[in-house]
């Protein structure tokens, strides 16, 4: 218990000296990009496609999950509970919004993916633990070792959407050996991950049976989580030390928000956060946002349809104003998550298991 409060106390002594404030600032800060963000799906709800939309879904369960356990400590706690809980009823009428745009611009996809357009469908974690880096690969793969085509459809096998009335936690052995594959770099790996939290949150078990390698006997669903987000928190740690570009900050988000709904407290780390914060457009309330792209959209669209899977990110979307559909919803995804961890961190009986 002492070295839980000692945690604790290292803790909020760096949000305190990375914000230049308290956790109750940091909060704030958290809440006024979280709005900021909202404010940009309002105005942008037709046009953001399914992944951008997922991490808003993503934000909302974080949010809803929070106003729940909200701490009663002090005045200034509960009036930024009111904000949030603002916050989540405009969150409800603009996902509804944005979820007709997607059913509308790309019905396939929507079919085959709404089971997971609901915030309901998130478990937030409610105890947390940390990577191990003994568990890091000794080398990774260069290349991408994700197919974005197989991929959606080992997902779509799990949610019971890959027909009509289809069967759900349905796994194939090109499914499972592809998801248990080690030394995949990036978004091969972060999506591996993704398919191992969304079978647990559609409730399927035994993801792994079928599995007859002697050297994974003793794996389970919880050891490659663990496995995965050791390597995207090395990951993550590799991009700052090398100078974190706007390139790859859209990957370095991703881990944030899964490895941290996966429930690994490490991932929150303060500076992290700033890194995120800096990264958000003050006039309109994205992220990833780039001004100089604007006349190329059409190009790079046209180009997406021409190699629709040149790329494991998933289907990005370049928006009117420059900003990446992708990116900002990995990123909502992510403050949403450091704002459930904070406030964990405030209650005595949730701290991160030592």
């Amino acid at each position: 218990m002492r070295a839980a409060g000692l945690q604790l106390a290292a803790v909020l002594v760096l949000i305190a000296a990375v914000s230049g404030g308290s956790q109750a600032e940091v909060i704030d800060d958290i809440l006024g990009s979280l709005s900021r963000a909202a404010s940009f799906l309002e105005r942008q709800h037709e046009h953001i496609n399914l992944d951008g939309v997922l991490g808003y879904f993503m934000m909302q369960a974080e949010l809803k999950e929070a106003i729940r356990t909200w701490p009663h400590s002090d005045p200034v706690s509960w009036a930024q509970r009111t904000t949030a809980v603002a916050l989540a009823k405009r969150l409800d009428q603009s996902l509804e919004k944005a979820v007709t745009a997607v059913q509308q611009n790309d019905p396939k996809y929507y079919r085959e993916f709404e089971p997971v357009l609901s915030w309901s469908f998130y478990v937030i974690p409610q105890t947390w633990r940390a990577t191990d880096p003994s568990l890091v690969y000794s080398s990774t793969m260069t290349n991408e070792c994700y197919d974005e085509q197989l991929g959606d459809k080992c997902l779509t096998l799990l949610l019971g959407t890959w027909k009509m009335n289809g069967t759900p936690c349905i796994v194939t052995k090109p499914c499972r050996d592809t998801m248990t594959r080690f030394g995949c770099p990036h978004y091969s790996l972060s999506h591996q991950l993704l398919y191992f939290m969304i079978g647990k949150m559609k409730g399927c078990t035994n993801l792994l049976k079928g599995d007859t390698r002697a050297s994974r006997a003793n794996m389970t669903e919880h050891s490659y989580k663990k496995i995965f987000c050791s390597n995207m928190m090395k990951a993550n740690q590799d991009l700052i030390r090398d100078g974190l570009t706007e390139q790859m900050a859209d990957i370095f988000m991703e881990n944030i928000l899964m490895c941290g709904m996966a429930g690994f407290s490490d991932f929150y780390k303060a500076d992290w956060l700033q890194q995120i914060l800096r990264r958000q457009d003050e006039e309109v309330g994205c992220f990833g946002r780039d001004k100089s792209i604007i006349s190329q959209i059409i190009g790079d669209e046209l180009l997406e349809e021409l190699q629709p899977h040149r790329r494991v990110k998933r289907r990005e979307k370049i928006l009117p104003d420059g900003c990446s559909s992708h990116t900002t919803g990995v990123a909502v995804g992510a403050v949403g998550g450091y704002l459930n961890y904070y406030l964990t961190e405030q209650d005595i009986t949730k701290r991160p298991l030592s």
